[in-house]
C-alpha cells in the first residue's frame, strides 16, 4: 500500500466515523432537510445485485465485467465471468486505482460495467461518461443506490450509515439525452440501468445544473423521474 491509499483510507475512516456523521446528520436537520417522510421503498423481498449481476451476464453471454468501487469484494467475488476488473483506490477488485485514474490508462471494453463507486453527483456522472466510452455494443451500464428513501440517504456531505448519496441525480440528468436509454430497477436501493441506444421514455425535464436538483423533486414522484421499473420487466427489454 502506497502512502496516498493508506492515507486516503484513513480519510475514509474519519469521514465515516460517528462522530463526524452526527456533526453532518445535524446540520443537515437543521439548515436543509424539509420535513419530508420516507417515500416507503421496501427492498426487503427485491431480488439483491449479485443475483441481477449475475442473471444478466448469464442470460445475455456476457464476457467481459467491470466493477467501480469494490469495496469489501461482496458483490465482485461473487460473480462469475469469463473476463473481470475490479477497481477500488483503497479496498477490493483487481486494480488499485481511483475510476478517473483507470479510464484514463484503460484500453479494454466490457459487456456490463457496475457503478458502485464515491456516491456523489458528480463522481458518478464522470463514471458513467466514462464507462460509455469503453462499452461494447449491446452492453449495460449499472449503477447502485439510485433510490433513497428520504432525505438523509441521499444527502450530501454523508450524515449516516445507509447513504445512498445523490446518484439519482445523474439518472435524472441521462433520461433526458436521446441517445440513452434509462431506467430504475426497483431492487436492491435501486439500480440504475443504462442502455447505448435511442431513449425510449425521454424525459421532458428543464434543469441547467442537474448538481442542485433539490430532493423535494425527486420526493415528489420518484416513478415518474427516476422511471422505475420491476426486474422482470427489466428483462424483457435487455
Amino acid at each position: 500500500m502506497t502512502i496516498i491509499q493508506f492515507l486516503q483510507k484513513k480519510f475514509i475512516r474519519f469521514l465515516n466515523s460517528k462522530r463526524v456523521l452526527k456533526l453532518f446528520f445535524f446540520y443537515h436537520k437543521f439548515f436543509n432537510n424539509k420535513g419530508l417522510k420516507n417515500i416507503g421503498f421496501d427492498f426487503t423481498k427485491k431480488k439483491s445485485r449479485k443475483f441481477i449481476v449475475q442473471d444478466i451476464l448469464e442470460n445475455q453471454k456476457y464476457t467481459s465485467y467491470l466493477e467501480i468501487g469494490c469495496f469489501d469484494d461482496e458483490l465482485f467475488e461473487y460473480v462469475k465471468v469469463q473476463n473481470k476488473i475490479g477497481v477500488d483506490p483503497v479496498s477490493g477488485g483487481t486494480i488499485r486505482l481511483t475510476s478517473d485514474q483507470f479510464f484514463r490508462e484503460n484500453k479494454k471494453t466490457f459487456d456490463c460495467v457496475f457503478i458502485d463507486g464515491l456516491h456523489t453527483y458528480n463522481q458518478v456522472k464522470k463514471d458513467i461518461q466514462n464507462s460509455l466510452k469503453f462499452l461494447n455494443k449491446n452492453g449495460i451500464i449499472l449503477l447502485h443506490d439510485c433510490l433513497p428513501n428520504n432525505f438523509y440517504e441521499q444527502a450530501t456531505p454523508r450524515c449516516q450509515w445507509t447513504w445512498n448519496g445523490d446518484v439519482w441525480k445523474a439518472i435524472v440528468e441521462c433520461r433526458i439525452n436521446k441517445d440513452l436509454d434509462v431506467y430504475t430497477c426497483y431492487a436492491d436501493f435501486g439500480i440504475g440501468v443504462i442502455f447505448k441506444r435511442p431513449n425510449k421514455n425521454l424525459l421532458n425535464y428543464q434543469c441547467k445544473d442537474f448538481s442542485k436538483l433539490k430532493f423535494e423533486e425527486y420526493h415528489k414522484d420518484p416513478y415518474h423521474l427516476m422511471n422505475i421499473i420491476e426486474y422482470e420487466e427489466l428483462k424483457k427489454i435487455i
